[in-house]
């Protein structure tokens, strides 16, 4: 049977009339961000319905949430306003008038097999994510569309809701809490049980740009830089010549993992850490001595000082990088290496006040010598657990990143959907590569384990 995917409907859902314009400056976490992909991220909820019960209950009802939810995070609604003249500086705005793009659809795919952890050709995916509006002109403007959403039925299986975000707009931590939001409105509870779990002032968004502290001016250097990239309309990277899979590491298998490190390690970094050494020793080993690149996103809200309130809405990302020549993580102790590495650079830089924003001025430079390097990042955190975002069907059954599929190598992660304390590892690779890091995998997995756990249904791609 040939698969489809049916537009059956496309609007625009406003907040509510009373919202006030607002407008934003990009801070220096934000701006960097320019000229990134979108971050696009399906959710798949197990949820049976019929065509007519979907458009006439389940759509509406999710429709007049969204406008709800909205506002309070009235930025999802607005655009990216991007100057024809350089001179001027980029903003985040709403303005009365501006709205979120729906599209509703139907499509008759295998949803089981879209929700499963095997390996699945990368490209039927993107028939869930919402079209990409074009950019728009406004006096000295260019407007970027910053959020969109697909709705789509799966009759009697399931619903799909695809979000694609422009990463200016905010981080994980703010995404997952607009659409968190927005679920909790539609649930049960509603809109007057969202604001009674809402009613002190911590637990709603801020948007004041005065919290970020950027004494050097950093915002303008970012600038500089960027504002010489001209401005592309996005894409979806199709075809993406790659297949997607899902790698569960269950609590225990974490445990044992942390027990094989030089030093204490969280779960974090013995996640992080064994896919980094299976991917090196899945892939080229031709030159030992070429610097292997992992990239380690922090939240900065709670780190920098003064702190950052944990509802500022927007980007308050630091990364580091954790450097290993090829050789060292390709050997027999190439986890702890690894470990090792990652570990280090958390302690010595994302968690001590002093560096976490040493150099910061350097970012933009620091990013463009990785070019060309072979680097592995990481989309997603089990501290913000987009799973649970709860529409009143209960826990989301899958989250697919499709983000990671426009990058050399990126690895999804969040908590595991089946398995408590758990996390599943979401990667994007070509098939013959795919096929060489599960065989590395598995085997490096069951070795960790032991005798005791050695079953080989443990450590396929679930």
């Amino acid at each position: 049977m040939t698969t489809t995917t049916t537009i059956l409907e496309t609007c625009h859902i406003p907040p509510p009339p009373a919202a006030n314009d607002l407008s934003i400056p990009l801070s220096f976490f934000d701006i960097k961000w320019l000229h990134y992909h979108p971050v696009r991220r399906l959710l798949f909820y197990h949820h049976p319905s019929s065509k007519s019960q979907f458009l006439h209950t389940i759509v509406p009802h999710l429709k007049q949430s969204l406008s709800l939810a909205l506002t309070h995070y009235l930025p999802v609604a607005g655009n990216l306003l991007y100057p024809s003249n350089t001179e001027k500086f980029p903003q985040l705005r709403y303005a009365a008038g501006d709205s979120v793009p729906v599209t509703i659809a139907e499509s008759n795919s295998d949803f089981e097999s879209l929700t499963g952890n095997h390996t699945r050709d990368a490209d039927q995916f993107y028939d869930l994510l919402p079209p990409i509006p074009p950019i728009e002109e406004e006096s000295d403007w260019k407007l970027i569309n910053i959020f969109a959403v697909q709705i789509t039925l799966f009759p009697g299986e399931g619903i799909c809701i695809g979000f694609s975000n422009h990463h200016c707009l905010g981080d994980a931590r703010s995404i997952v809490g607009f659409i968190s939001a927005w679920g909790e409105i539609n649930g049960i509870g509603g809109y007057e049980g969202f604001l009674s779990n809402h009613s002190d002032s911590l637990s709603l968004p801020i948007f004041d740009r005065s919290f970020i502290n950027d004494p050097n001016k950093i915002d303008a250097i970012f600038w500089k830089v960027l504002r010489n990239i001209p401005l592309k309309t996005a894409s979806f990277p199709l075809p993406t010549n790659r297949v997607r899979s899902t790698f569960l590491l269950r609590r225990s298998d974490i445990e044992k993992l942390k027990t094989a490190t030089k030093s204490p390690a969280s779960s974090f970094v013995a996640a992080a850490a064994f896919v980094w050494s299976c991917m090196v020793k899945s892939g080229d080993k031709s030159d030992e001595n070429a610097p292997e690149l992992f990239i380690i996103p922090a939240d900065a809200r709670g780190r920098v000082d003064p702190p950052i309130p944990e509802n500022y809405f927007g980007n308050c990302i630091v990364s580091s990088v954790a450097q290993v020549e090829r050789g060292k993580l390709a050997a027999e102790d190439g986890f702890a290496v690894a470990a090792e590495a990652i570990g280090g650079e958390i302690e010595g830089k994302l968690k001590n006040r002093d560096e976490i924003l040493r150099g910061a001025e350097n970012w933009m430079s620091d990013i463009f010598k990785c070019f060309g390097m072979s680097v592995l990042g990481v989309s997603g955190s089990p501290k913000f657990d987009l799973l649970k975002a709860d529409f009143g069907w209960g826990k989301a059954r899958k989250l697919e990143v499709l983000s990671i599929d426009g990058e050399n190598h990126s690895m999804s992660l969040c908590s595991s959907s089946d398995f408590n304390g758990g996390l599943e590892v979401g990667l994007s690779l070509p098939r013959e590569r795919m096929a060489a890091f599960e065989e590395v995998f598995r085997a490096s997995i069951m070795a960790a384990s032991g005798p005791a756990r050695r079953s080989p249904a443990l450590v396929e791609p679930l």
